[in-house]
C-alpha cells in the first residue's frame, strides 16, 4: 500500500470511529532525515500505524507518546537527535545523524478531525490545497484551504510560517500522479503494476479488444477503449500529468500523440528507438514545439534495461524525475561508472 496521504486517509476514514487516533507530523528536520517536513502518520489505540515518519526505526516510540496524547487530549512535540549519544535515535544506531521534530495532535470529532476529511475529499477530486497545523504544546488547531496561497508561500515543500497566534506548518496537498498508459500489451503490465506500487493512478487506453484485459491490469483507475480524440477531455477531467506511449503500433501511438498535443503534461514518453519516434511524429502531423512537454523518445533512463520489468523501472524513474523536476543523477555521483575515453 502506498504511503501517499490519499491512501492513508482512505484507510483511516473507515476506521476513525472504531478507535482513538493521533496525527503525527514531521514539522522540521535538521541535517539528513528519511522523511521531510510535512510527512504524516496516523496512530490509534487499537494498534494501527498508517504511514511512516522515519525509516521504521522510530515509529514504536512515537506510538507510545501518541497513546499519552490520546489519554491527555493535548498535543505533544518530540525531537529525535541522531547526533546526540544520549538520544534514542542515536542509541538505535540509525546512523543518519540528523534531527527530526515531530508534532502529535489528537484527532477527535470535537476538533473536526483536524480537517482531514476535507483533505481527503480534495485529494479524491484532484484538487490542490494547503494544510495548516499549529505547532504548539497547548493548542490543537489545523485547517485546510483550497484557495490560492500568497505568492511568497507558494513553495513545493512544507514550511513553517510565523503568525500572530503562533507558528504554523504549511504543507502543500496534491493528489498522486496520474499517468496515461497508451497500449495494454504484455510489457505494459509491469509499468501499471509498478506505478500502482508507487501510489500513482493509471488510466489505460487501448482500442484493441485483445489488449489491456482487466485480469492483467487489476489496479487501473480507468480503462478506455474509445477514440483517441476522447483522451484530452479525460486527461483534463482527471488531472492526468504524464503519458507513456507503448502500444507497439505506430498508428495508435501517432493518434494518441496527436490527441495529447494540447494537453498540459509534465512528462511525455514514447517507447522505441529514434527512427520510430520520427515516424510517429510524422504520422501524427505535429512538431516538437507543439507538445506541452519535451517528448522522451526513446523513453526512460539509461540503466541497462532489457526485460519488461527493468524497462518499466527505467521509464517510471524518468517519469518521477520529470514530474518532480529532479535531475535523475546519481546522488553519490558514483555514476556513470563507465566514462567515455577522453
Amino acid at each position: 500500500m502506498s504511503n501517499h496521504l490519499l491512501y492513508l486517509l482512505t484507510q483511516w476514514l473507515r476506521l476513525k470511529d472504531e478507535a482513538n487516533w493521533v496525527l503525527g507530523t514531521v514539522y522540521k528536520t535538521e541535517g539528513p532525515a528519511y522523511r521531510k517536513s510535512g510527512a504524516m502518520m496516523l496512530f490509534s489505540d487499537a494498534g494501527h500505524q498508517l504511514g511512516m515518519l522515519s525509516g521504521g526505526c522510530l515509529e514504536s516510540d512515537i506510538h507510545l507518546h501518541a497513546r499519552k496524547v490520546m489519554l491527555n487530549q493535548a498535543p505533544v512535540t518530540l525531537t529525535y537527535d541522531g547526533s546526540d549519544e544520549d538520544d534514542l535515535a542515536f542509541q538505535l544506531g540509525i546512523g543518519c545523524g540528523g534531527t527530526v521534530h515531530i508534532l502529535l495532535q489528537p484527532l477527535t470529532a470535537e476538533n473536526g478531525y483536524l480537517d482531514l476529511p476535507l483533505v481527503l475529499v480534495a485529494l479524491q477530486q484532484h484538487h490542490k490545497g494547503h494544510y495548516f497545523q499549529k505547532v504548539s504544546k497547548k493548542d490543537v488547531a489545523a485547517r485546510f484551504m483550497t484557495e490560492a496561497m500568497p505568492e511568497e508561500h507558494q513553495r513545493t515543500g512544507a514550511t513553517l510560517i510565523e503568525q500572530e497566534d503562533g507558528v504554523w506548518l504549511c504543507t502543500p496537498i496534491d493528489a498522486p500522479l496520474h499517468v496515461l498508459l497508451v497500449g495494454g500489451g504484455i510489457d505494459a503490465r509491469p509499468v501499471a503494476q509498478m506505478a500502482h506500487l508507487l501510489g500513482w493512478q493509471v488510466t489505460l487506453w487501448d482500442p484493441r479488444p485483445a489488449n489491456g484485459r482487466m485480469e492483467y491490469f487489476p489496479h487501473l483507475a480507468h480503462r478506455l477503449n474509445g477514440q483517441a480524440s476522447e483522451l484530452p477531455a479525460h486527461c483534463r477531467d482527471h488531472n492526468v500529468q504524464a503519458a507513456i506511449l507503448m502500444s507497439h503500433n505506430v498508428s495508435l501511438d501517432a493518434e494518441a500523440l496527436a490527441a495529447m498535443a494540447g494537453v498540459p503534461l509534465k512528462y511525455l514518453a514514447l517507447l522505441g528507438p529514434t527512427n520510430r519516434r520520427d515516424k510517429v511524429m510524422s504520422l501524427a502531423g505535429i512538431l516538437p514545439d507543439e507538445l506541452s512537454a519535451t517528448l522522451s523518445g526513446p523513453a526512460g533512463l539509461d540503466i541497462g534495461a532489457e526485460l519488461p520489468e527493468t524497462i518499466a523501472l527505467s521509464i517510471l524513474a524518468e517519469c518521477q524525475a520529470a514530474t518532480t523536476r529532479a535531475t535523475g543523477r546519481s546522488l553519490s555521483d558514483v555514476l556513470p561508472l563507465f566514462r567515455a575515453a577522453s
